[in-house]
């Protein structure tokens, strides 16, 4: 039942105007005040106190004050907050040091206790004020909580904790802190003082040094972090290795290790790697998945990826394999830089693949020896017209990762040279043939658009091998064009017979007008480049002539 005295506001508030000592707020891990005070970084509340016991401390007033608690049950005593009370900075009630001191949660006989104070303004002498009594009382209690260690933990931001710790506790720990300690009693002027004293500044992060403390006193380290989360643990991480806190470092990195990242947790993870150096034993796990070793490289893997996509056979999964492998490919993808040296050579040992692939289908289409019956057919082959249009759609892709790399120069010259394959698509039923003639129409449509630099003689050996064919099979295209644009085929395949020399141009724009003479709308309408070509060859000519 929350204690009715909390939020009661103090009756004599004069008493506390006057009394001339500055009471600073305290808080308790258990519920953290939303105050502009303290605004804490740590996105992890805690519904209930953890094992260990951290409470706030306030300096102890005067024996003699007029203020006390009006519930026996919530009174203050010893300079130490009954953590089961939350007082709220708008409503801070002064301490009676003559309040019997309550019941506190322990951990074993350990606890830590923590005070947030601002470095702007030295706190007034309080030394004069504390009866001797008082003093004998809390240093008492001090000694049998075991709290004789006093840390300060100063951040770049200013703020400033103060944690009253078990030395014991503390130093086996940290071997960092231990250091301390022990340079703090040698220097220390009265050997037989109760409460060593030691400071730490320039503090990162206030708020992952103080949950590392607290770490300290847990018992079950990986379920602390697991309602941390990653990126709170990342910064306990830190902190842990910046003090020398093993177990809290092997702790983290166990957690680590076993839970999924984000990509921004990932880059603060490596972020911190990059800064701070851990015993390779601890952290190989954490490292294996940071960086591998031993793989191959991206540019061998996509290749790899490439291959797999060629062979496979289900048109979804392909569709959906090929925009994956692009978007990887993409010049404006965050992986291209990792893909800058693609193989060029094992690109092209599979687009032979392919080419050899189509050349034994279109044999076998172009065959007029019927196959003999089989008794026993394990699994029934698929449609000869679906093997050669997957086997297209591979090249036409191959060739568009090509030019995306500046590498389909030397495809140009391949596709050129097939001599073979043309002798069979003339002997081929126009509703297969058709299906290599699109390969052509994105040769020509990359020449035409320049994309790709290649020979003059490479382009006129490759129009003059292929042009043809693509006249014939260009009505078959239109019906099942399978995202060419016919637009954009005519006009790149015009300005493609415009990069030759005038003589072959003639020849070339010469045969087309036969073919579109007799098939119109059947054959690619080229009126605009002949007109370009007429011109160049008549016009102008005889222009500068006269």
């Amino acid at each position: 039942m929350p204690d009715p005295c909390v939020n009661r506001r103090p009756t004599a508030s004069f008493n506390r105007r006057s009394s001339g000592l500055r009471v600073a707020w305290c808080c308790s891990f258990a519920a953290t005040p939303q105050s502009p005070d303290f605004r804490p970084l740590s996105r992890c509340l805690y519904k209930k106190p953890p094992a260990s016991t951290v409470v706030a401390t306030k300096p102890a007033s005067s024996a003699n004050s007029v203020h006390s608690s009006p519930s026996p049950s919530s009174k203050l005593g010893l300079g130490i907050i009954d953590p089961r009370r939350i007082l709220s900075p708008g409503r801070v009630s002064p301490i009676d040091s003559d309040a019997p001191a309550g019941p506190l949660l322990e951990n074993n006989g350990s606890a830590v206790a923590v005070e947030e104070q601002e470095i702007t303004d030295p706190p007034q002498p309080r030394r004069n004020l504390l009866s001797s009594a008082g003093e004998a009382d809390s240093s008492r209690h001090g000694r049998e909580k075991g709290l004789d260690l006093r840390l300060k933990a100063t951040g770049r931001d200013g703020r400033c904790l103060v944690f009253e710790m078990d030395s014991k506790i503390l130093c086996a720990s940290s071997s960092y802190f231990a250091g301390l300690v022990l340079r703090s009693l040698r220097k220390a002027s009265d050997p037989l003082h109760d409460c060593c004293e030691i400071e730490v500044g320039g503090v990162e992060d206030l708020n992952a040094f103080r949950e590392t403390m607290e770490m300290m006193y847990e018992t079950d380290e990986m379920n602390w972090l697991m309602k941390a989360g990653v990126s709170r643990s990342i910064d306990v991480l830190e902190a842990s290795a910046a003090i020398m806190f093993d177990r809290g470092t092997i702790s983290c990195l166990k957690y680590l290790e076993a839970v999924p990242w984000s990509e921004l947790e990932e880059e603060k993870l490596k972020s911190l790697f990059s800064r701070c150096s851990f015993d390779e034993s601890v952290a190989e796990e954490v490292l294996a998945r940071l960086h591998p070793e031993g793989s191959s490289g991206s540019s061998e893997l996509a290749v790899q990826l490439i291959s797999s996509v060629a062979n496979g056979t289900n048109g979804y999964a392909r569709k959906e394999l090929q925009a994956l492998v692009n978007g990887l490919l993409s010049k404006s993808s965050v992986y291209s830089k990792d893909l800058a040296g693609l193989n060029k050579d094992n690109l092209y040992s599979i687009c032979r693949t392919c080419v050899s692939s189509l050349l034994s289908l279109f044999t076998e289409a172009s065959s007029s020896v019927p196959e003999e019956p089989r008794t026993a057919m394990p699994k029934k082959p698929r449609p000869l017209v679906e093997r050669i249009s997957r086997q297209v759609e591979n090249l036409s892709w191959l060739l568009d990762i090509l030019v995306e790399k500046q590498m389909a120069a030397e495809f140009v010259s391949m596709w050129a040279v097939q001599d073979e394959l043309i002798r069979l698509h003339s002997r081929t039923s126009s509703m297969i043939r058709y299906e290599i003639s699109r390969v052509s129409a994105c040769v020509f449509m990359a020449m035409g658009r320049g994309k790709v630099q290649c020979s003059g003689d490479v382009r006129y050996a490759v129009l003059n091998a292929w042009f043809r064919p693509l006249l014939l099979d260009f009505g078959w295209i239109q019906r099942c064009s399978k995202g060419l644009d016919m637009r954009i085929l005519e006009e790149a395949l015009g300005q493609a017979i415009l990069t030759l020399p005038m003589k072959q141009q003639q020849a070339l724009f010469v045969e087309w007008f036969h073919y579109f003479g007799k098939q119109g709308g059947e054959c690619p309408n080229l009126s605009k480049a002949f007109q370009v070509w007429w011109r160049r060859s008549f016009v102008r000519s005889a222009v500068a002539g006269g």
